[in-house]
């Protein structure tokens, strides 16, 4: 007897959608979990909750993301349509549609880690060399009057730092070397500007006190190439102090680490580059007006002082008494009151002549020069061809009169000929002459035919 003939089955316990979904979320959650997940972002929509949803693709399939707070996200600025990306996310499953999708915690451009990776290790390598040591740093000068600017002439920084300079030190000269701060390549760039204004006498550039290399802000790949170790040796090598000012205020490239001093943005490379004017003349005038106080407090002391004489022992004959003193006084008042004005008008001097030497370096000033200087030049060129042609000329003339003089048609003229055999040969011996041969007697007029009629 079968023991299991008269045995019902069991039916199994059926499970809910919800049910269902709920175990396959937990079993992605607890299997898959948090994973870097690389692709291309397609139909990004950002809603004014602030959660962004897209979906992440390769060649061959694609998943549903969610980001929930995107903007408070990192790399949350590197979702874009079409634009390759790693994401850190957790797997897991909607329920309310059952669909499968990733929530993502935070982005980064695709090779970005590639990238920090090549950052970190060439970091390591220069800390040990020793190039971000402070004791190797230059101090920036107090009061530059010319600094170099090494960035894209097209670029907003070089904007800023112009805007700057202008506002608070209008006396400091800019040397500006324009190269390429994006792409490749444009490291060897920015390295060869560094060199030629540290060297600037051997490539015709006038001596700078300080330098700004820098750009805008951008991503860890636009400002890429201020991470090259080309750049930080030749920023290391440099003899002129350098102030780094590249991107934002949070971006850090290895050009800051060894610039001898790191600037947040390029407007604040300039602020530290320069002494506010307006604040110089501020300061000056408050000088100024201490020494002026001070000067009235002692001759007032002084008064107080002779006053007290006068009315003590020395009241009848003090006055007297007191006549070369109060001339003294007067005496150095005056003096000080000259030395004031001195001082103020040398000031002036001083001003005047750094604004005439920032008109004399004006472009329009060193190309007018220059063009004159070319003009003298070519003038002496015009004078010394037409002197060397000038004796040539009379060389070749020497030389056309001693042919003449030592030619054959000199020979002629003083009465001589000459005798050529029939091959045109010219004779110098009768020898081979034999009757018969037909001679030819060339005189200075013409020529006539002889036979030889006995040899």
């Amino acid at each position: 007897m079968d023991l299991f003939s008269q045995a019902k089955p069991v039916a199994d316990k059926a499970l809910s959608v919800t049910q269902l979904l709920r175990r396959m979320k937990n079993l992605l959650e607890s299997q898959v979990g948090e994973v870097w997940v690389e692709g291309e972002v397609s139909n990004l929509k950002k809603q004014g909750s602030g959660h962004w949803y897209f979906s992440l693709k390769d060649e061959g399939a694609q998943i549903q993301c969610a980001m929930f707070g995107a903007r408070k996200r990192p790399g949350a600025d590197a979702l874009q349509d079409g634009a390759k990306v790693r994401v850190f996310a957790e797997a897991s499953v909607y329920e309310a549609r059952g669909q499968l999708q990733i929530i993502v915690q935070k982005a980064e451009r695709a090779g970005t880690g590639d990238l920090q990776a090549r950052f970190e290790a060439l970091k390591r390598k220069l800390q040990a060399e020793g190039l971000f040591d402070a004791d190797r740093k230059q101090p920036i000068p107090g009061f530059p009057t010319v600094i170099g600017i090494i960035t894209s002439a097209s670029g907003a920084a070089l904007q800023d730092i112009l805007n700057v300079l202008t506002r608070r030190a209008p006396w400091v000269q800019p040397v500006l070397l324009p190269v390429r701060v994006q792409g490749r390549g444009a490291e060897l760039e920015i390295a060869q500007a560094i060199g030629k204004l540290g060297r600037p006498e051997a490539f015709g550039y006038p001596r700078c006190d300080v330098l700004i290399v820098g750009r805008g802000g951008g991503s860890i790949e636009d400002l890429w190439n201020f991470n090259e170790e080309v750049v930080a040796r030749a920023i290391a090598a440099c003899p002129i102090p350098i102030i780094s000012a590249v991107g934002h205020e949070i971006d850090f490239t290895i050009a800051d680490f060894v610039a001898d001093l790191r600037a947040p943005t390029p407007s604040a490379a300039a602020e530290l580059a320069v002494a506010d004017g307006a604040e110089l003349l501020a300061r000056l005038a408050q000088w100024r007006r201490r020494l002026e106080r001070l000067t009235r407090e002692r001759l007032m002391r002084a008064r107080l002082a002779m006053d007290a004489l006068k009315r003590g022992v020395l009241q009848r004959d003090g006055a007297k008494l007191l006549r070369e003193p109060m001339m003294r006084l007067d005496t150095v008042r005056d003096r000080l009151t000259q030395t004031l004005r001195t001082v103020m008008d040398a000031s002036a001097v001083r001003l005047n002549e750094a604004r005439a030497g920032h008109r004399a370096q004006h472009p329009a000033r060193v190309l007018e020069r220059r063009m004159e200087a070319l003009s003298n030049l070519r003038r002496r060129l015009d004078r010394a061809a037409t002197d060397r042609i000038a004796l040539h000329h009379e060389r070749l003339r020497h030389l056309y009169g001693l042919v003449r003089a030592l030619g054959p048609e000199s020979a002629f003229q003083r009465g001589f000929s000459i005798t050529l055999d029939r091959d045109g040969k010219a004779l110098r011996s009768s020898i081979g002459i034999q009757p018969g041969d037909l001679l030819r007697t060339k005189f200075i007029d013409g020529t006539t035919t002889s036979r030889v009629v006995d040899g």
